[in-house]
């Protein structure tokens, strides 16, 4: 056989012998990633199909052998609730609804406001309060619910409404993507171009710069909001009056009660569903100005 011949029949330099039978390596390989994303998708989405799932149960269906098959109690168990107390389900949902819109509006005002002037201006001590601001971010809520407490006590404001939106005013997180996507989103070069046209600092920031925030801006009111409404520590410490109570303090008692009374579980499981929908209803409204233009900005500064 002619060495022509030999080296046709041979494999190519640099290749092994059955390497073209099934999937390459490297392929493989980059299945790991996905094999986990699906690993722990399914870890986080087990918890929320149990609770839809247990919410359509009875009380005797759900303390009977579970299954992941729907029951026939949803209905009875949304009047249950609404009966409860003459509906003090609804006044909590009506209150986080007060905190976290409220609340989260008034905290996108501030963070337009800090975040624009520390990305536009230069003025003495700018990095200061921004390093400052980014200790905030850094420090847990518990270390602040204690003095915020005392703070409120002494200007008599606990129990109220107020003790649980004053608080939530300022976000720090909130300012640091302002600030963050201001610098990416609007150009000094436009800034300088308003003020040579005569446009005042007002004008320039509500007809130009904020615009340009929008979806910024609508991030963190969504940030704020979530975080609100799954608020626990603050409302717990400030608030007596179950009155005044948002959702998720209000299911904390119907579950403490429910240790005498097996029969309010089922309240508490179909009240934790409903008390998700706004939150998924909101993610579903605002999310086209959600994530992508604030990520690009971010990577731009």
């Amino acid at each position: 056989m002619s060495s022509l011949a030999i080296r046709k029949a041979s494999p190519a330099a640099g290749t092994t012998p059955g390497t073209a039978q099934g999937p390459p390596l490297r392929r493989r390989i980059a299945l790991v990633p996905t094999i986990t994303l699906l690993i722990g998708a399914i870890y986080c989405l087990l918890p929320v199909a149990w609770v839809v799932i247990a919410a359509t149960k009875s009380g005797s269906e759900l303390f009977s052998t579970f299954t992941f098959l729907p029951g026939s109690g949803f209905a009875d168990n949304i009047k249950d609730l609404s009966a409860y107390r003459d509906g003090v389900y609804w006044k909590w949902m009506g209150n986080s609804a007060l905190y976290a819109g409220l609340g989260a509006l008034l905290s996108t005002v501030v963070s337009a406001f800090s975040g624009y002037a520390l990305a536009i201006y230069r003025f003495r001590g700018r990095e200061t309060i921004f390093n400052v601001l980014l200790a905030g971010v850094l420090m847990p809520p518990v270390i602040l619910a204690i003095p915020q407490y005392l703070l409120l006590a002494k200007a008599d404001v606990t129990d109220s409404y107020l003790s649980v939106l004053l608080p939530l005013i300022l976000s720090p997180y909130g300012v640091y993507l302002a600030r963050i996507y201001a610098t990416a989103a609007v150009p000094a070069d436009v800034v300088e171009a308003g003020r040579m046209d005569g446009a005042s600092e007002w004008r320039i920031f509500t007809r130009v710069a904020l615009p340009m925030m929008v979806p910024g801006l609508v991030t963190v009111f969504l940030f704020q909001f979530v975080a609100v409404w799954n608020n626990f520590l603050l409302p717990y410490i400030m608030l007596s009056d179950d009155e005044k109570f948002p959702i998720t303090l209000g299911l904390y008692t119907l579950l403490e009660q429910g240790a005498n009374t097996p029969a309010l579980y089922t309240l508490v499981i179909t009240g934790a569903l409903l008390a998700v929908i706004p939150l998924v209803a909101l993610f579903l409204v605002i999310q086209r100005f959600w994530s992508l233009d604030l990520l690009s900005g971010a990577v731009k500064s």
